[in-house]
């Protein structure tokens, strides 16, 4: 139960110092934010759990590809606020364009046979 609970804190910290940050300089939590670090904490998560180095190279492999639609969100949500859309429904939007993104990348990579 010390384990997931361990695993838990970290990333709960992770997040907390990333808004905290950004409420000092926006730069530099956007910094802190694009770094991939939850990708390296769920890589170093999984090989502890499993030792499978198999399974780490999948899911960065996986990652990748996923990442492309994750942009989606970081155009249309500034688009969104500018276009004088309310903060909740910017978010929204642009979280449901991300959504189309993600099926749309999905339904691209399985026409092109690239397995996840």
């Amino acid at each position: 139960m010390l384990y997931p609970a361990l695993k838990l804190l970290v990333s709960a910290m992770l997040l907390v110092a990333i808004s905290e940050l950004a409420k000092r300089s926006t730069a530099a939590g956007a910094l802190l934010a694009s770094l991939p670090l939850v990708s390296l904490i769920a890589f170093v998560w999984l090989y502890v759990d499993t030792g499978d180095t198999q399974k780490v190279a999948a899911l960065s492999y996986g990652i990748f590809w996923l990442v492309l639609p994750s942009l989606i969100l970081f155009i249309a949500l500034p688009q969104l606020l500018r276009a004088g859309w309310g903060f909740w429904a910017s978010l929204a939007g642009a979280a449901l364009a991300t959504v189309a993104g993600y099926f749309l990348m999905l339904w691209l990579l399985k026409k092109f046979g690239v397995a996840l």
